[in-house]
């Protein structure tokens, strides 16, 4: 797969929604932009270019909330790093008491995994998101529920965010500006 010269400017507390068919990229592209996988350009966040900082420390700037979670722990509190009271606050809000930290991964479902992995993320204080469909396997209370989380978080901090997604309406909802893949590899603005 083969992606164009993207050339991007997310501000301050912006976020862009990315749209395309399935296979154009657009997971490849965040994960280009965070330095997961072999690529070529440069990404700058606040004048820090990626390419001269250490790879961890990037990362630690900037995160990304993959489409399919991961978990190498037996037991979801071994994923998290410290809980503050604002950090239980986020988890009632997204539907879960704090005794779900000592639950094992393979009791949740793919919604409740989806959820978790996003306050996962969050707890860890990202200056900027990369979201690849956070509400994909949520039903529409919970979609709401990460919407409204993430709009805080993004309040809170003033982080920029890209965020993937096939919901038109969730974009409208999100997003200041649409930005579709397309199958040749060209990203182009969507104005309405």
């Amino acid at each position: 797969m083969h992606i164009k010269p993207v050339n991007l400017n997310v501000d301050t507390a912006q976020c862009i929604s990315l749209s395309g068919a399935s296979g154009t990229g657009k997971s490849v592209l965040l994960r280009a932009l965070i330095d997961l996988i072999p690529n070529s350009g440069e990404v700058s966040f606040a004048n820090q270019r990626r390419e001269q900082m250490r790879a961890s420390d990037w990362r630690k700037l900037v995160g990304l909330l993959p489409a399919e979670s991961f978990w190498w722990q037996q037991h979801i509190g071994d994923h998290f790093p410290e809980i503050t009271q604002k950090h239980i606050d986020w988890f009632k809000q997204l539907g879960f008491e704090q005794q779900v930290l000592s639950w094992e991964v393979s009791r949740c479902s793919t919604g409740e995994r989806q959820r978790l992995a996003l306050l996962r993320l969050l707890c860890h204080g990202p200056k900027v998101l990369l979201l690849d469909e956070p509400t994909a396997n949520l039903d529409q209370d919970s979609a709401m529920r990460v919407e409204k989380l993430i709009h805080e978080y993004q309040t809170l901090t003033q982080c920029p965010m890209i965020w993937v997604s096939h919901d038109q309406a969730q974009m409208k909802r999100v997003a200041s500006e649409h930005y579709m893949l397309a199958s040749n590899g060209q990203l182009q603005q969507v104005t309405e």
